[in-house]
């Protein structure tokens, strides 16, 4: 992977984590804001159902900032874009799609049909 690609990957993940952060913040100051109103209770219920959703957006967006870390990181090492099942180059086109992926097109289809195959 040439350099340039590197460094654009690099600022994408940069900005993701970014964005993740800021959304997180937005999310804890509304919790914390719903907590602390004197609001009926169909307005709480309303609110409580929103929460929901966003508990489990909060939650992926986590578990993707995780990913976006170890990417950073593993750039910080120099084996960014390395498969962590069969040690092969991630493609270039699966990295600019997922700039976090952490197996190759190959690997990452092994492991989707083997989690079908468990449930």
């Amino acid at each position: 992977m040439r350099q340039s690609e590197l460094e654009n990957l690099k600022s994408i993940l940069l900005a993701k984590k970014k964005a993740i952060l800021d959304n997180n913040s937005i999310h804890k100051q509304t919790m914390e804001h719903i907590q602390n109103s004197n609001i009926n209770e169909t307005d709480f219920a309303a609110m409580q159902m929103r929460n929901v959703l966003d508990n489990s957006i909060y939650e992926r967006h986590n578990l993707e900032l995780e990913y976006i870390e170890r990417a950073l990181e593993k750039i910080d090492e120099g084996i960014y874009g390395v498969c962590e099942m069969c040690d092969e180059a991630i493609g270039i086109q699966r990295l600019k799609a997922k700039p976090h992926a952490k197996y190759c097109i190959v690997c990452r289809q092994i492991i989707e049909k083997d989690s079908k195959d468990q449930k």
